[in-house]
């Protein structure tokens, strides 16, 4: 539609409530100021620009989502979806690599619904937020009377995965003691559970994810060498965000649509000013820091369209970029305060603070070890 712009001799209020009422974009008043033409014209093509732009995006996340989850037109990103579309229908372990905040839980249920065993259970499990004398009995269950507090038997993830797949993350947080044990299942295909002498056969497809290096674990004793080969049947390793940033444009898009309905906000769209930002920024915490630089966008925005004023970054301060002494109004120094006082209202629990804040589990232990918290 072609914007249109009305000039009267007119200057009252129902004039301009009747010209936007039948479609203008603006109006002006006689006698005709050139720079209110001006500034109005540029006003439009802006409009225009943010239109377009968003629709565009709107058409290429269709296009292109796989699941309607992994959101990406880069090269990179494009390569990930044909190594899913290639390793999904066999049934080969997968290890998927990645930096904290990469989408390696989306990935991995990709690989589960693109394969034959897309209508059995996909089971998931986190081994660094279970104590290890617990992880045993949640892998492989339990029967009653096994230990302190077992007073019914239990059924472990394996087995509710069976016919499945099962995802294991953050497998590197897993002792050696446990490696061994989950060696052994992944071998025989078959668990015991704690407090029984009986072997159940299991049939399920292991994807392991995390975001250390293994093979350097393996080669300093930290990690078994048969378990990193048996579990690195595949290797998928998704690429940071910092190194793909033609796709934040969509990221961003899809975010925006998704949280303007949960907060029930109509918001339409990024100006030029905060889509740059975005793009200029490194993504430390990769797409889940974007998500909720996004949310809070939709949260704080003052117009339709999300300002670079309306987007608020958790600053990523290099130790050399830091000032000793810090002033009280400085930015490592509000970037002190606005971890601390993340961290009283998580209650302490540093893996929600840093979920809350965007950033890696690994960057808020070495911020708080600089604040000496710990």
């Amino acid at each position: 539609s072609l914007p249109v712009i009305i000039m009267t001799a007119y200057s009252s209020v129902q004039t301009a409530v009747n010209a936007l009422k039948i479609g203008a974009y603006d109006y002006l008043t006689k006698p005709l100021d050139f720079d209110k033409l001006k500034l109005t014209i540029e006003r439009v093509f802006e409009s225009l620009y943010l239109k377009t732009e968003n629709q565009t995006l709107k058409i290429r996340l269709k296009e292109k989502s796989l699941n309607h989850d992994i959101i990406g037109n880069s090269p990179a990103i494009q390569a990930l979806l044909d190594t899913i579309r290639m390793v999904a229908p066999t049934d080969a372990n997968v290890l998927v690599v990645g930096e904290s905040g990469t989408g390696k839980e989306l990935v991995s249920a990709a690989i589960h619904e693109n394969s034959p065993r897309k209508d059995q259970p996909f089971v998931r499990i986190n081994c660094a937020a279970i104590t290890e004398t617990l992880l045993e009995s949640e892998l492989f269950g339990h029967e009653k009377g096994s230990f302190t507090g077992a007073d019914k038997a239990r059924k472990g993830k394996f087995l509710l995965a069976d016919k499945g797949s099962i995802l294991l993350d953050e497998i590197g947080e897993m002792s050696l003691a446990m490696q061994a044990k989950l060696l052994r299942v992944i071998q025989e295909k078959e668990i015991t559970p704690v407090g029984s002498d009986r072997n159940i056969k299991t049939d399920v497809r292991v994807i392991a994810s995390t975001n250390r290096d293994l093979k350097k674990m393996a080669e300093e004793g930290k990690f078994r060498h048969d378990l990193y080969y048996r579990l690195n049947v595949v290797s998928i390793e998704i690429p940071p965000l910092r190194k793909r940033k033609e796709d934040i444009p969509s990221l961003a898009l899809y975010f925006l649509e998704l949280f303007s309905k949960k907060n029930k906000r109509d918001i339409k769209g990024f100006s030029p000013d905060a889509m740059d930002a975005m793009i200029r920024y490194d993504w430390e915490g990769n797409v889940r820091e974007l998500m909720n630089c996004v949310e809070r966008g939709v949260v704080l925005a003052r117009s339709d369209y999300i300002g670079a004023e309306d987007l608020s970054f958790v600053p990523a301060v290099k130790d050399q970029d830091r000032r000793e002494p810090d002033e009280p109004g400085s930015l490592s120094r509000i970037e002190e305060k606005a971890i601390l006082s993340t961290l009283e209202s998580s209650q302490g629990n540093k893996s929600e603070t840093a979920r809350k804040l965007g950033i890696t589990r690994k960057t808020l232990l070495k911020k708080l070890k600089q604040y000496g918290k710990i």
